[in-house]
């Protein structure tokens, strides 16, 4: 018998469908109603597909969880690795909000997964936390107190800085109802927060 490790079959374009199908059909319900409040059924009746079918695809519940968990880490960090040390730091701190409140505008249902999960204390991403995101947070932290100590930005605490960031952008998704009450359901509340957020910390942070 061979010892070399069989690769996984590919899918064919409808399995490929139909698992993108569970996909987006999980996100709307786990971003609703979290991890503990969902069930299969749920998910088969979203996606049109049986529950037999949906444990085709997936051992189950926590498995499509924690599948759409992985695929949005990468996601959600991409923005941060994008802050150039070697870009004025200010312009790179603006596009980096600017990113943010795009991915609100984008990914509201995801921004609301990633909410419910750390809400919950995040008992299927605290690996993903250590590994990932905490070393990250640390070397983009140590960037920006690197530019305030060269007086390229005011000086403040690079950590709640960052903190900031994410509370003010993200809230936008997290609270969609919220803020689309608050503010009448006016069309333009993220073209007018990206404006506000930019002057703010810009005042903020100009040296």
């Amino acid at each position: 018998m061979s010892d070399t490790p069989l690769k996984p079959k590919k899918l064919s374009r409808i399995q490929q469908r139909n698992r993108q199908l569970i996909m987006d059909a999980a996100l709307d319900v786990f971003s609703k109603d979290g991890f503990r409040g969902s069930t299969l059924d749920q998910i088969a009746k979203a996606c049109g597909l049986s529950k037999p079918n949906i444990l085709y695809y997936f051992d189950g519940k926590e498995d499509i969880y924690i599948t759409l968990l992985n695929r949005l880490i990468d996601t959600w960090l991409a923005p941060l690795h994008e802050l150039n040390p070697q870009g004025d730091p200010l312009e790179e701190i603006s596009d980096y909000i600017r990113r943010k409140m795009e991915m609100t505008r984008a990914f509201p249902r995801e921004s609301r997964l990633f909410a419910n999960e750390m809400i919950q204390g995040a008992p299927r991403m605290k690996g993903h936390l250590l590994s990932g995101v905490k070393p990250l947070f640390d070397r983009k932290t140590a960037l920006l107190q690197h530019w305030m100590d060269e007086g390229k930005i005011a000086s403040t605490d690079a950590r709640h800085l960052l903190i900031s960031i994410w509370a003010t952008t993200q809230h936008y998704a997290d609270f969609e109802t919220q803020v689309t009450v608050v503010m009448d359901g006016a069309d333009n509340t993220l073209d007018e927060a990206t404006e506000f957020l930019l002057t703010m910390f810009r005042k903020t942070l100009r040296p």
